[in-house]
């Protein structure tokens, strides 16, 4: 590709366009699609029954009684389903020891919520109400064997002489989508058409047909309009196989819809991780060495990804830094519901106990909280495996401090406490991989002249569609409008991976570069002789292509080419791993009175590589912040003697509009060599970094020598911190 194409891109200027996302308009006009808008002519509805009892061995389970109740279809217990395979957990750690799901407890229940029976009845209510009628009994037993899994990162270092030292206590946390879970399974012929709100299509597929014996030409998933996922429909499910059993079984639609209660009990959660670290720093603020230790809960199934956590929070120490590094991560089943990733996945408590650390030392030798962290960042840049790709980390502080007005905020803090104002600054420094392996992507000319983009990625409210109509406009010099963007359709896109670790447009969207870059060299070749000129004078445009003084418009050359069209497909296997970065100031008061936390600003400074569109970026930075600020101010799943006492949102706290602080964002991006785009993720560098930026500066407004917080930083916690009174 090269000559008067070439100049026709670099003419092109819609990648970095700050374009509205085209799916909104359907969206707010209630004209999208989802799972449970979905309806069959004799479909039927699955319900579960949920264990009350948190671990034991069941001892009674009659559904008789139900089973004669109005409308009631049939009624499944473990004695009745025969998965053909295990659900798939990906062994991302070497020896890890694995602990598949039960659609239904076999012999003992493991955790209040686990599934028990599956009701097919002819309405929801009359499901609902077959449950009530079993009869279940549960012996309390003592807890299985624990599965366990232990790593280690970096290398093992001697014993410290005086390190400072940081520990922190991660609560378990809901993923709470918008549209809670669902699942619609359709029978064709000796095969399923499954329709479900998930992140990873082609993995769902990949399970379901493992699990119900079928082949890949049997299955087809299908993703419509997803409400938000943050993980929680990243993996497969025990709903999901229960309905597309049934539906295979039944020979019958059948559909399944969570409620909120189903997704408080059984979804999966996040975080839960405690972590204990220490560092050695020498006289002149440089770390020397580093040793954390995370344990991680997994809850008592392990999710395909279950593992992803604790790796993450393993590899990417010393995250931004240069300081020599002893890590051991370990997890293990637990009481409650299965654990998995949740927007950042390790990342969070990576970079939360590290950014304690950098501000202990800094109190410690009486350094200033940003040059310590400027006397330790690395400047070893490299495209290399848990390496930053590319980052200008110093500078990164320097717009901070810049933005800021840093020195004078530090100035101005002194002279508000010296008025009893109990205010804080805190720093974050951060790294946001962002996700390896393959996307698929596909690019064809249609008989009308307009072009279909499919992509493996997913999408669950990011903004894909425009992305990606983004991506191809700029390859081929056309108008976004003329690109129709597909996904979610295993049919389509047989091979992908999905939407997981802001992965999408560095990998996903690479692909769809490539596809496109590909079918405009195609198209020069194929246009040359129609159009009496080399392939390399070859133009394209919106209107079609040109060259020699000659054009041809897009519909004709679909026309002239007939039988042979203009496609091309895509098979993007990543390189290295895109590495996104930023900094963060947050600036809050605590009120002495009532221990209750304001955060009066946050500033922040973002390197997502080169940016397809701004619009986009600012709505995933700020989302996830929302979810930052929950997680580390009020977000909290508790149980008591197995029993779930958060099962609701009378007693799980979400933010609201109102708990949101203003928000200055800064874009420094440095683009990455591990993709052809130069993009990086933005998807989790909320959750990363705010929570670290927070409670570092709650932690400088307590007065010195409070010990460590664990998370969420209530206002009861905070006034006892105040009070001397914290336990």
């Amino acid at each position: 590709m090269d000559g008067s194409v070439r100049n026709a891109l670099q003419n092109s200027s819609w990648m970095g366009r700050a374009m509205p996302r085209r799916e909104d308009d359907r969206l707010l006009r209630g004209q999208g699609v989802f799972v449970d808008d979905l309806q069959a002519p004799d479909c039927v509805f699955l319900e579960v029954l949920r264990s009350p009892y948190p671990a034991g061995r069941i001892t009674a389970l009659d559904v008789t009684e139900a089973s004669g109740m109005d409308g009631v279809i049939a009624i499944y217990t473990a004695a009745d389903i025969t998965p053909q395979a295990d659900s798939a957990v990906n062994a991302l750690l070497p020896g890890a020891e694995l602990a598949a799901m039960e659609p239904l407890a076999r012999t003992h229940v493991r955790a209040a919520g686990q599934a028990v029976a599956a009701i097919i009845a002819t309405s929801r209510d009359r499901a609902r109400d077959a449950a009530e009628a079993i009869w279940l009994e549960v012996e309390g037993e003592p807890a299985p064997t624990r599965a366990r899994t232990q790593a280690h990162w970096g290398q093992t270092l001697p014993a410290f002489d005086n390190p400072v030292r940081a520990s922190i206590a991660h609560a378990l946390v809901a993923p709470f989508a918008m549209e809670p879970r669902a699942v619609f399974a359709m029978p064709e012929g000796t095969g399923l058409t499954v329709w479900l709100s998930t992140q990873t299509p082609q993995r769902g597929r990949d399970d379901l047909c493992a699990m119900l014996g079928l082949d890949r030409d049997q299955l087809r998933v299908i993703a419509p309009d997803v409400g938000g996922a943050f993980g929680g429909k990243a993996s497969l499910m025990p709903e999901d196989y229960l309905t597309a059993f049934a539906a295979l079984t039944l020979q019958r639609p059948v559909k399944w819809a969570a409620t909120r209660s189903d997704e408080f009990l059984a979804a999966t959660q996040g975080r839960g991780a405690s972590s204990h670290a220490e560092m050695a720093v020498d006289a002149t603020g440089r770390a020397t060495g580093l040793r954390a230790e995370f344990t991680f809960p997994l809850g008592h199934w392990m999710p395909y990804s279950a593992l992803a956590p604790v790796r993450n929070a393993g590899r990417i120490l010393p995250g931004p830094y240069t300081i020599p590094c002893d890590v051991t991560a370990a997890a293990e089943t637990t009481e409650g519901a299965a654990v998995n990733i949740y927007r950042g996945a390790g990342r969070p408590e990576a970079a939360m106990i590290l950014e304690r650390l950098m501000d202990r030392a800094a109190q410690r030798l009486g350094i200033d909280p940003m040059d310590m962290r400027r006397r330790n960042v690395t400047t070893r840049l490299a495209a290399q495996p848990d390496t930053p790709c590319s980052g200008d980390f110093p500078g990164l502080l320097d717009r901070l401090e810049q933005e800021t007005g840093y020195r004078a905020l530090r100035a101005a803090q002194s002279q508000r406490r010296a008025q009893g104002v109990v205010c804080g600054l805190g720093l974050a420094l951060y790294v946001e991989p962002c996700g390896q392996g393959l996307e698929t992507a596909s690019l064809r000319l249609c008989e009308d002249g307009r072009f279909l983009a499919i992509t493996g990625s997913s999408a669950q409210g990011q903004g894909r569609e425009t992305a990606m109509a983004q991506i191809v406009a700029q390859a081929l010099n056309l108008h976004p409008q003329q690109i129709t963007v597909s996904h979610g359709d295993t049919a389509l896109a047989p091979e992908g991976i999905g939407a997981l670790a802001s992965r999408s447009t560095a990998i996903g969207g690479a692909a769809m570069w490539r596809a496109a870059s590909g079918l405009l060299d195609r198209a020069a070749t194929l246009c040359a002789p129609l159009l009496g000129c080399a392939p390399a004078d070859v133009v394209t445009s919106a209107e079609g292509v040109c060259g020699g003084g000659n054009s041809l418009g897009w519909a004709d050359l679909a026309a002239h080419l007939g039988a042979d069209p203009l496609v091309v497909h895509i098979r993007h296997e990543a390189a290295a791993e895109a590495w996104a970065s930023g900094a963060i100031l947050a600036e809050v008061v605590i009120d002495p009175e009532t221990g209750v936390l304001t955060i009066e600003r946050m500033t922040w400074v973002d390197d997502a590589g080169i940016v397809i569109n701004p619009v986009l970026v600012q709505g995933q930075l700020l989302g996830g912040a929302a979810q930052g600020i929950g997680a580390a101010t009020m977000e909290r799943m508790v149980y008591a003697d197995g029993q779930l006492q958060t099962g609701s949102l009378m007693d799980y706290a979400l933010p609201r509009a109102t708990d949101m602080p203003p928000i200055h964002l800064f874009s420094q991006p440095t683009p990455s060599p591990a993709n052809p785009l130069g993009v990086k993720g933005v998807g989790e560098a909320g959750c990363i970094g705010i929570p670290a930026a927070i409670l570092n500066a709650v932690m400088d407004a307590l007065p010195q020598g409070t010990p460590d917080l664990t998370l969420p930083l209530t206002s009861e916690k905070l006034w006892r911190a105040l009070t001397g009174s914290l336990q």
